[in-house]
């Protein structure tokens, strides 16, 4: 589960990355790949590694009754 600031960190960086793939090419093809990877990552809040490790970056006092 995907925190507030963890998600807002992700769709920086994933736009940045996205930009740098469409603006460079070539070798940065991947980022584009890795940014929408990390922006859906945030779309969605879930992350699959997160999952696996048992990581989760949402506060539990935030949570609705």
């Amino acid at each position: 589960m995907l925190g507030f600031w963890d998600a807002v960190i992700r769709v920086v960086v994933g736009a940045i990355l996205v930009w740098l793939g469409i603006e460079k090419g070539g070798v940065f093809e991947i980022t584009k790949v890795v940014g929408v990877v990390l922006i859906l990552t945030a779309v969605f809040s879930f992350c699959p590694l997160y999952k696996l490790a048992g990581v989760s970056t949402r506060c539990e006092e935030c949570r609705p009754a």
